[in-house]
């Protein structure tokens, strides 16, 4: 690992003070990219995310996908984990904290939205960011893309009733603009770009030309994760700068559900004895959020100024550094899991 992976938290942290600065010296600029957008999918965000995806799916083997069922336990247990606890230990923090913990620094109907953000983003499993977070702790890349797959077409069927239970009303249209966008510009066309270059390199240079060109795609997979973080922040500069109180409330639960449900799929993993190259990603899997979604669904329920909106928002700037941390967790114990053989 070099000095600038070594550092990359140091970076991120950069990055979100970089992002809040710009932000603030420049709305009008960051106003305008961040109309750049369609089903709620801003597409500066979207391109550099793409730059962080491809890295990854140009080594996706799809030879090696059939292997998969060798150990479907790692399948079984990251659906568990979002669909089974994640979306419903999610409401329970929102409750704990703003009907109670925070009951004396919130009013009532503001705690009733912060709580339903919340839960939009605990029913929405992230789809793109995860193969960032694999490749950080070397995990089975071609396995994570079934993982990921999988949780999206669960999503297209038990998005709507588990949101709609869990805030109490009725049905919930799912926004299909956004769903579909996203997929197709987070996960297929990297994806098909990926498995085409990834042809073209071998049929040309082999294996050894494959893992030159890998290397040097690294350094751009990072910048664009340091830019999103920059582009993250400075679009929400104001409301950070404006309602720090605020944000931080409701980083608190979001941040205990992360490292909480971290740890029961660390433990469930340890208990299934999957090698490290699954369990690590199945772990961060439950952890991440599809906040594209989850804003969307926010803001046609209750408006773009809500608070709801603005808790899927709070989501959105936490994410990058607490997974980082997580990450560095998951390296550090790297050491209690086998490995593949």
């Amino acid at each position: 690992m070099g000095v600038f992976e070594r550092y990359l938290s140091l970076w991120v942290a950069l990055a979100i003070v970089a992002g809040v600065v710009l932000g603030k010296a420049a709305p009008d600029l960051f106003s305008a990219i961040a109309e750049f957008e369609h089903a709620h999918v801003n597409f500066a965000v979207a391109a550099l995310i793409w730059f962080m995806i491809y890295p990854m799916m140009v080594q996706i083997e799809f030879s090696s996908l059939t292997q998969v069922r060798k150990n479907p336990n790692g399948l079984w247990l990251t659906l568990a984990v979002n669909w089974l606890v994640k979306p419903f230990s999610m409401a329970a923090l929102g409750v704990l904290f703003f009907k109670y913990v925070f009951a004396g620094l919130v009013d009532p109907a503001s705690a009733s939205e912060y709580i339903a953000g919340m839960i939009l983003l605990g029913v929405a499993p992230c789809t793109a960011m995860v193969f960032v977070w694999s490749q950080l702790v070397k995990g089975d890349l071609n396995y994570t893309l079934v993982q990921v797959s999988l949780n999206d077409i669960i999503m297209v069927f038990a998005f709507a009733p588990i949101a709609a239970l869990l805030l109490g009303v009725g049905d919930i249209e799912v926004p299909w603009a956004t769903l579909l966008l996203s997929t197709v510009l987070y996960v297929m066309l990297p994806l098909v770009s990926g498995v085409l270059t990834r042809s073209w390199i071998l049929s040309r240079a082999g294996h050894p030309g494959m893992d030159r060109f890998v290397a040097r795609l690294k350094p751009y997979s990072t910048a664009g994760l340091l830019a999103t973080v920059v582009l993250l922040f400075a679009f929400q500069a104001t409301a950070i700068l404006d309602k720090p109180f605020i944000i931080a409330l409701i980083a608190v639960p979001l941040v205990i559900q992360s490292y909480g449900i971290f740890a029961v799929t660390f433990l469930a993993a340890r208990r299934l004895k999957l090698p490290f190259e699954i369990a690590a990603p199945a772990c961060l899997i439950g952890t991440s959020n599809f906040f594209e979604l989850a804003v969307a669904v926010a803001i046609t329920l209750f408006g773009l100024d809500s608070g709801a909106a603005l808790a899927t928002v709070v989501g959105v700037l936490v994410e990058v550094p607490v997974m980082l941390s997580l990450v560095h967790i998951s390296n550090r114990t790297r050491h209690l899991f086998s490995e593949s053989a």
